[in-house]
């Protein structure tokens, strides 16, 4: 009985070894870009920049906040792009991991909207090309846990949900009463002095525009629309007033055209899908004319 036991953990052993072997080869064989995203993530963010860091670099790339998160990969027409935005997070956050890859998108488009918020550098160390500092022992397992991961996670494409984004565009704009929602999100933006913040984070989108435009990259600056009230408010104002003082330049600047008329922001600051659908395809139109002039 002891001898079955005992070859019956023999057996075990070797079969993990087999299988830390195997894991061994993908890793050599994809690369340590293959990171393991995280299981908890409410937003995905952390999947997309997995796939951002081991999949052919895109065309074009969108950096931003929660207002650009919002703005689906599916929901573009645009082929080869990839959407980078932090949910919670700053654009100065994508923009330095895109910075840190060996190769670089053609156009990067950095939102301006949300520049009060510190650059994550936990995460641009996870994502950045010397960031992988995991023992060798377990690359293997993170390797082979984030191939699964990100097969099941694949992302819809344009084609798959053009027909329901067609219909979801046929329908009237939300008649849903955000007033509430408006009034607190506009107390809270009143309340906050951006100041000191957006003006660091310009400063480093300066620094950073200059780095990957050496590099063959092309940068511009997009804001997304707030509701009418937020416009006004103290800490959009003052964003607004910084970086466009310090990127002057129409050139800088996506041209996006949309009818704001038909925009609407259920949670008072976020778009609402069928108002992401329309800025998104102004973003494929301005994109597709940019294509037309070069």
């Amino acid at each position: 009985m002891q001898m079955i036991a005992i070859r019956w953990f023999a057996k075990c052993g070797f079969t993990a070894a087999v299988l830390l072997l195997a894991c061994g080869a993908a890793t050599a064989w994809f690369g340590n870009g293959l990171q393991l995203p995280a299981t908890t993530t409410r937003d995905g963010t952390l999947i997309t920049l997995n796939r951002y860091a081991r999949e052919p670099i895109p065309d074009v790339v969108l950096v931003g906040s929660s207002l650009t998160f919002r703005l689906k990969e599916e929901y573009f027409a645009t082929p080869s792009l990839r959407n980078l935005a932090l949910a919670g997070g700053s654009p100065v956050t994508g923009l330095e991991i895109v910075a840190s890859q060996p190769r670089l998108p053609r156009i990067i488009l950095v939102e301006a909207n949300v520049l009060s918020r510190a650059v994550d550098s936990a995460l641009v160390e996870k994502y950045s090309r010397s960031g992988n500092t995991d023992p060798l022992f377990f690359r293997p397992i993170r390797t082979a846990v984030a191939a699964y991961e990100n097969w099941n996670h694949i992302p819809l494409t344009h084609a798959r949900v053009s027909l329901a984004l067609s219909q979801l565009l046929k329908q009237p704009p939300s008649d849903f009463d955000n007033h509430v929602y408006v009034d607190r999100a506009f107390q809270e933006q009143n309340a906050e002095d951006p100041t000191v913040a957006a003006g660091t984070n310009v400063m480093r989108i300066q620094h950073l525009i200059q780095a990957v435009e050496q590099r063959g990259a092309r940068v511009l600056l997009f804001e997304l629309p707030y509701s009418d009230r937020l416009e006004e408010s103290r800490s959009v104002k003052i964003t607004h007033e910084i970086v466009h003082s310090a990127f002057p330049d129409p050139d800088r600047w996506l041209k996006i055209d949309y009818p704001r008329a038909e925009l609407r922001w259920s949670d008072g600051i976020h778009l609402d899908e069928r108002s992401a659908v329309i800025v998104t395809q102004s973003i494929d139109r301005a994109l597709s004319s940019l294509a037309g002039s070069t």
